[in-house]
């Protein structure tokens, strides 16, 4: 099945340039070239407006790229990769925090364009799941159909945020460092921004923790990482 990609970008040379790169290598891509127009497209027909992932710039000349993210973040669970300049650290954290699953700043490699893109959708399609059901204590990790639950609750997250928190439960007990933790969720060993780990475990700790300053489940490991706690509370 060939994915279909939307890309929201004002840049037309750009778009026309990524388009035509991502269509040789198998995907259906459809362009737009403001906020306004990228809304409708992703959701006309639907949640998704048919698309499999949407690749957004944050520099739009209607309605702010974050702005963007945030209603479509609020109609779906569609994987957003988002397009920053480079340096943009602020607006990077704050695309990671309404929902985005990833970034690239400009300029970039279209072939890590493809390779992060690739990423997003193996994620959301679960590949390489090792086992469905994962349990501890009063949190349910549903690799199957990518659900997190509490007290039989289920808790909303990013296609990121639950696949590094697969990750780390994957690996309960074992310190995992920010670097290794980007590795293996990408898939790809590719150059990140290091503190876009840290958003997101504050995101993962807001939906199952009881209290997310003060967790038990996710253990902050000073100057080398996090883990997951094996043993939680049962109460």
């Amino acid at each position: 099945m060939t994915d279909r990609v939307l890309i929201i970008d004002d840049d037309a040379r750009l778009a026309e340039m990524v388009a035509g790169f991502l269509s040789q290598a198998g995907f259906a891509v459809d362009a737009r070239h403001t906020g306004a127009e990228g809304i409708e497209a992703a959701s006309a027909g639907g949640a998704r407006g048919g698309y499999d992932a949407v690749i957004l710039d944050l520099m739009l000349p209607d309605i702010d790229g974050l702005e963007v993210c945030r209603r479509l973040r609020a109609r779906s669970d569609l994987p957003i990769l988002m397009l920053t300049a480079r340096g943009e650290d602020t607006e990077r954290i704050i695309g990671l925090e309404l929902g985005a699953d990833d970034y690239l700043p400009k300029p970039f490699n279209p072939r890590e364009l493809q390779a992060r893109l690739k990423a997003i959708l193996r994620r959301r399609r679960g590949e390489g799941a090792l086992e469905d059901r994962l349990h501890f204590g009063r949190l349910e990790i549903d690799a199957g159909s990518r659900m997190v639950r509490v007290d039989g609750v289920e808790r909303a997250m990013t296609s990121y945020q639950f696949d590094l928190l697969l990750t780390l439960a994957r690996h309960a007990g074992r310190v995992m460092s920010r670097d290794r933790l980007m590795d293996l969720v990408r898939g790809e060993a590719l150059e990140a921004f290091d503190r876009s780990i840290d958003v997101h475990v504050s995101r993962i700790r807001a939906a199952i923790e009881d209290d997310p300053a003060h967790p038990r489940r996710i253990i902050t490991v000073r100057g080398a990482g996090y883990v997951f706690a094996r043993v939680q509370d049962q109460s």
